[in-house]
């Protein structure tokens, strides 16, 4: 019989969460590209809806970076600082399960 962990199981769900939010910022990024160079429009009510519910899940973690990094040339870097602290959560703090 297999003894179950109840610590590694919440550490499975905090690794999952961080993958699906870094994953969701990437997505949520190219999309703005995307929409940025016309290459797909926000009037398609699909592409609105996931564009909202991606900003909806990210705009809470990109905030309050966004408030202390301003954008350079335009740009804003702090998807890449986000996922860079993701990527060291994840392989640094959160140990495998």
């Amino acid at each position: 019989m297999e003894v179950m962990d109840p610590l590694g199981f919440v550490f499975f769900i905090i690794r999952g969460l961080l993958n699906f939010l870094m994953f969701a910022i990437i997505i949520s990024a190219v999309l703005s590209w995307l929409v940025a160079f016309d290459v797909i429009n926000l009037r398609n009510r699909f592409v609105y809806n996931v564009a909202n519910f991606l900003e909806a899940m990210t705009r809470p973690v990109l905030r309050p970076f966004q408030r202390i990094i301003p954008p350079l040339g335009g740009v804003d870097i702090t998807p890449i600082i986000v996922i860079l602290i993701i990527q060291g959560l994840l392989a640094y703090i959160i140990p495998r399960a």
